[in-house]
């Protein structure tokens, strides 16, 4: 009976290692994957803010040629010629301007090319209180100049961060019924208004860009090889100590 104890205890203690080993290797093996999903992350983020940088700076374009491939256009500015329609118009929640909760105002374009589409005209203050309207700016009826940058829809909040339409205060309007129910043939894309040929379009809280840094990614990346690293010591330290 000694013999078998004996042989049991040997085969445990030959197991524990074993196991410490196989442990460290799953967990220097998720902090790798880690390491590489930040740093991927960290790469496309920093592509995006080179592309969004490089059509920032690009002067203004015709809306036809951007129109070819609307997808690569996203963040470059566009001249339009058009008429907006004050009957379509949406408010946009949570919006904030100088810390200062509001709304951003989309009103339905159409150019004269034929394309219809929203266009983001900026924050507004909101009413006086949470069931009041806020006080909408003047939208001629006149043919317009407007000088936008063009925004892909997915850009747009959705669900329930779509308020109330200004012409129906009973329904609530989603994001799908916006972009493309509610209007019929309305673009995949939107446009932020910069300027207007008419003063009393010109936004006067126009909508911001975005930060464009490369967030912590790179450096979460090097915090997951340094965490693979502290494993692989401490297993070697735990295999001395035995």
């Amino acid at each position: 009976m000694s013999g078998v104890k004996v042989s049991i205890e040997s085969r445990n203690k030959e197991d524990h290692p074993l196991v410490a080993s196989l442990l460290a290797i799953l967990l220097v093996v998720l902090c790798l994957w880690a390491s590489v999903w930040q740093f991927n992350r960290g790469t496309a983020r920093h592509e995006l803010n080179s592309r969004i940088a490089s059509h920032i700076s690009q002067g203004p374009t015709s809306l036809e040629k951007t129109a070819l491939n609307i997808d690569d256009a996203e963040w470059r500015k566009i001249s339009i010629e058009g008429t907006f329609d004050s009957s379509h118009q949406i408010l946009l929640r949570n919006r904030y301007s100088e810390g200062k909760y509001g709304f951003d105002l989309l009103t339905l374009f159409s150019a004269k090319s034929g394309q219809s589409f929203w266009v983001d005209r900026g924050w507004i203050a909101p009413g006086a209180d949470a069931t009041s309207t806020p006080r909408l700016p003047i939208t001629p009826k006149t043919q317009v100049s407007i000088l936008g940058r063009v925004r892909l829809d997915h850009s747009l909040p959705r669900g329930s961060f779509f308020a109330i339409p200004t012409n129906n205060k009973d329904n609530l309007i989603s994001r799908w019924n916006a972009q493309a129910q509610y209007v019929n043939g309305t673009e995949k894309y939107y446009v932020d208004l910069l300027d207007s040929s008419d003063p009393q379009l010109k936004p006067g809280s126009p909508v911001e860009l975005p930060e464009l840094t490369d967030g912590p990614h790179m450096a979460y990346a090097l915090q997951w090889l340094f965490f693979a690293g502290m494993v692989v010591y401490g297993r070697i330290l735990l295999r001395r100590s035995r």
